[in-house]
């Protein structure tokens, strides 16, 4: 268990398409334990493996303390509802930065969990949001690119700003 070296925006690797999961071992599961404590260090709700520089289709969330962690092997959202909802996101990749985003307000994902057994889950407000923002990710598709272009241009300099304090 590690913590690892998060990338930092604009980092190419961010752009790139994560590669399903095959392989369901030991080696998933040290690195869903890599992405939990690192996600916890940055702080932040929510890591993929590509955040972390390793191209595969894993997701971590830490949204509720009832609720746990919960790790989300090659997630594919099945279903979004035709209501949309504006929720502030950042990014763990681009600390200090946020803005809002438009989502759809519940989502039905088909995953695997560590040991490769296939899951649904139907989650609805920042869950939903949570699920739709990383998988994004996965796609190789940085959150600030669901701004405007004008927004998106801001949000770069406020945080190159914010880098530099």
């Amino acid at each position: 268990m590690t913590i690892r070296t998060i990338l930092r925006y604009p980092d190419p690797r961010l752009a790139l398409q994560a590669q399903p999961v095959t392989v369901f071992d030991g080696a998933l599961r040290e690195l869903a334990q890599d992405l939990l404590e690192t996600m916890h260090a940055a702080p932040g709700i929510g890591i993929t493996a590509p955040h972390i520089g390793v191209s595969l289709r894993v997701v971590v969330l830490d949204l509720d303390a009832n609720d746990g962690a919960r790790t989300y092997v090659n997630p594919e959202i099945i279903w979004a509802s035709p209501e949309m909802i504006l929720h502030r996101e950042g990014s763990v990749s681009m600390p200090g930065v946020n803005d809002d985003i438009t989502r759809h307000a519940r989502v039905r994902i088909s995953y695997r969990d560590v040991d490769g057994n296939l899951q649904t889950e139907e989650s609805e407000g920042l869950r939903a949001v949570c699920h739709q923002h990383e998988i994004d990710q996965l796609g190789g598709l940085f959150w600030i690119m669901r701004l405007s272009r004008l927004k998106r241009e801001r949000l770069i300099k406020r945080f190159e700003k914010v880098s530099r304090d």
